[in-house]
This record gives C-alpha cells, sequence and structure tokens, in this order.
C-alpha cells in the first residue's frame, strides 16, 4: 500500500459528552479527506452533536475538505447541533472566505471562544424514549 503523499493527522478529544475536537494536522485535500470524513462520521455515530474542527496545523484545503466541513454542517444541523471551524491558517481561512463557507460555518480562534459559541445556541430538552410494547 502506497504512503499518502501528504499524510494527514486527527486527533479526537472530547471536552464534553456531546462535543467532539478534532485537531487536523496536514493537508485536507482530495487524498486526504475520506480519512477526515471517517473520524467526523465516527463522532455522530457516537452521538456528538458540536463539532470543533481545529485547522490551526492545515497548511492546504481544497474543495474537497470543504465539501466534508459543508456536509457535517448539514448533518449538525439536523440533530440539532453545530459546527466551528478554530483558528483556521491564513490560506485556509482565504479559501473559506472566498467560497463563503466562513458565512455559513462559524469561525473561532479559540476552542474557548468555539465552546461559548455552543453554550449560546438553544438547548435541546431530553426527549424520554418511549417504553418497549
Amino acid at each position: 500500500m502506497p504512503i499518502a503523499q501528504n499524510p494527514l493527522s486527527v486527533e479526537v478529544t472530547l471536552p464534553r459528552e456531546d462535543v467532539a475536537l478534532l485537531r487536523v494536522e496536514g493537508y485536507l485535500d482530495v487524498d486526504t479527506a475520506t480519512e477526515f470524513q471517517h473520524h467526523l462520521a465516527n463522532q455522530l455515530h457516537h452521538g456528538r452533536r458540536h463539532f470543533l474542527l481545529d485547522l490551526s496545523e492545515v497548511p492546504f484545503m481544497d474543495s474537497s475538505g470543504m465539501n466534508i466541513i459543508l456536509r457535517v454542517y448539514q448533518e449538525a444541523r439536523e440533530l440539532p447541533g453545530s459546527v466551528h471551524i478554530i483558528s483556521p491558517t491564513p490560506a485556509v481561512r482565504r479559501i473559506l472566505d472566498l467560497t463563503g463557507v466562513s458565512i455559513t460555518v462559524p469561525v473561532s480562534e479559540s476552542v474557548d471562544e468555539a465552546l461559548e459559541r455552543v453554550d449560546g445556541l438553544p438547548q435541546v430538552p431530553e426527549v424520554p424514549e418511549e417504553p418497549a410494547s
């Protein structure tokens, strides 16, 4: 199996039960986007509703990376939940601004700022499960 030209590293931590912080390092492009998507899908599967995407170590992102961010944004909104981009590098920030993604997906300068935005969202009441018949 060939080694990826630009390997991607994704570290997932859970600042809270329903919040996943994904620290991404490396190029987020057509070669690495599937790996990024798998990490997000895994967190969705485990019940996370809010996604903090730390892009401070991503020197380059193409449309593949943006499409995954927009896709998880749509899925999170339906939960309801949220997606926040944290500290994008200048090159990535430029792409987010030029494409309008930064208008749709909030951009924060720190994890704490993103968590404050999560706290400011309307809370969803817990719905008790129906007893099995």
